[in-house]
């Protein structure tokens, strides 16, 4: 297995640093950050020569190596473009970290020093580039090729980055954030793995298993409840969903107990459906191989437990995981069963493949056994939301502003932005059925807003928030994939709450 990168900070000089390679920036119109005019220096207009001259004229992606500076005690130099600098910004700034990390996978250096973290980002404190920095350099060395029998080699990966910062007072706060970068760039890693794996391996029981070694390494606890249990409990909403399907349902519930015992938890719900063909109400045939990432969800939720528990938050924190298949068959869900919930509303299934909030509102209904301070449930729940919002924000709902109001500014810090819906009393007069509580769809408008207020009626004993992540929790096309989100706006957001987001 490839070593991952081993990540450090420093304060120092880069034209006194040993390493394979320092990078530093040039904006547009060929403007040498502090860094490069202290490397510049130190090589008598070297740089400042090759930069007048039109080599490297700042634009935003390009890089120019240069090797055997003079002056210097590295082997190469890497120049970075930037952009211009009046609109450099949190975008611009993640970026370049990506420019660089690429570009230092093709250079041969085996160690680098990044001189790209003191970049002014507009009221962003070191913390914070230090912190998106690490996320950003992990998220985009991260491959997934396990399944191909000739991997994609590289020649000489790169084995330790250190970022290099002005300020020697600076350090301690430097190095808390980079540990908390770290652990939510691997948040994000597990929440792509499980994303991207083939729905054949990554079944319920696959999720369940995962959960159980996450939580014997970190010492968490963990419960996974069967179909029995869930039968004895009155889940016959998520029952439902499992019936085509010859793989078992698991509700799987993990606990990070980092607060004091009498504290309320947060508890995060995700929806894991592991492969979604629609049931019978069947999905069209292209793309439905990308329905093995509706359980995009689940790992979100998953991958920020585990950060939140590498970070040892003092908080309580608990994650429930409704995963099931929905598949067609001759025990499969029709469209007008009626089913009796948890809570005992009754629900007419209108269409099979809004199985989402089926599986959901009974985990919600079982949250509430924690006397939960806050729940917030994610899932790529609706279409209609990804032609609301495509692939930028994802939808947010919730039954507090103030909720709201906090998950945004997470999301905004975390540059893992989700936009404000509304969870208006009108909207739940489409959910309406002749024969049930409600249906579970209301109709052609509206989409992403009426599956929140299906939602809502089994959040009403707790502050409840719903982030649809349908357009943001994967990419189609060539880029394909996973993308961990919303691991970075939930991790921000509980840093937030236990009071450790400098």
């Amino acid at each position: 297995l490839e070593q991952p990168v081993e990540f450090s900070i420093k304060s120092g000089s880069p034209e006194k640093q040993r390493s394979g390679c320092v990078v530093v920036g040039v904006f547009d119109s060929r403007r040498l950050t502090l860094p490069a005019t202290l490397l510049d220096k130190a090589a008598n207009g070297y740089i400042s020569d090759i930069v007048r001259r039109g080599d490297m004229e700042g634009k935003a992606g390009t890089t120019l190596l240069l090797h055997a500076v003079p002056g210097t005690l590295c082997d190469r130099v890497l120049l970075i473009g930037l952009g211009k600098e009046k609109a450099f910004h949190e975008k611009e700034f993640g970026n370049a970290i990506r420019t660089a990390i690429k570009a230092l996978n093709e250079t041969g250096a085996f160690d680098a020093s990044l001189f790209l973290i003191e970049l002014p980002v507009r009221k962003r404190s070191i913390a914070w580039r230090v912190r998106q920095g690490a996320m950003i350099a992990k998220d985009a060395a991260y491959k997934f090729d396990q399944f191909k029998s000739k991997k994609d080699e590289v020649r000489r990966p790169l084995r330790k980055l250190t970022f290099g910062i002005e300020r020697r007072g600076e350090l301690a706060v430097a190095e808390r954030a980079l540990a908390q970068g770290i652990a939510i760039a691997e948040g994000m890693a597990l929440a792509r793995d499980l994303g991207n794996l083939p729905p054949n391996i990554c079944h319920p029981a696959h999720v369940a298993e995962r959960a159980q070694a996450m939580a014997g390494e970190l010492k968490l606890e963990c419960e996974i409840l069967e179909r029995a249990d869930m039968e004895k409990l009155g889940m016959h909403s998520l029952l439902a969903v499992a019936r085509g399907s010859h793989q078992p349902p698991k509700l799987i519930v993990v606990h990070h107990k980092g607060g004091k015992p009498g504290d309320k938890p947060v508890v995060l719900v995700g929806k894991g459906v592991t492969f979604d063909t629609g049931g019978i109400s069947l999905k069209p045939a292209p793309d439905m191989d990308e329905m093995k990432y509706d359980m995009c969800g689940a790992a979100g939720v998953l991958g920020t437990l585990q950060a939140v528990a590498r970070m040892q938050l003092p908080l309580n924190l608990t994650v429930i995981v409704p995963a099931t298949e929905n598949m067609p068959g001759g025990g499969a869900s029709r469209p007008g069963d009626i089913v009796t919930s948890m809570s005992g509303q009754t629900i007419e299934i209108l269409n099979t493949d809004a199985e989402g909030r089926l599986i959901l509102c009974d985990a919600l209904t079982y949250a509430e056994r924690f006397d939960p301070d806050t729940v917030i449930d994610v899932a790529t729940l609706t279409g209609a939301c990804v032609v609301a919002l495509g692939a930028v924000a994802s939808g947010l709902f919730a039954n507090k502003d103030s909720l709201a109001h906090e998950l945004i500014a997470a999301g905004n810090e975390a540059h893992d932005r989700a936009w404000h819906m509304p969870l208006w009393d009108d909207y739940q007069e489409l959910l309406k059925s002749p024969f049930a509580d409600m249906g579970n769809i209301g109709g052609r408008w509206a989409g992403a807003i009426t599956a929140a207020c299906f939602l809502s009626r089994f959040a009403g004993k707790f502050k409840w928030a719903h982030l649809d992540v349908a357009g943001t929790a994967y990419k189609s096309g060539a880029d394909k994939g996973a993308t961990g989100r919303p691991v970075p706006l939930l991790a921000h957001y509980l840093l937030q709450r236990a009071g450790q987001l400098n």
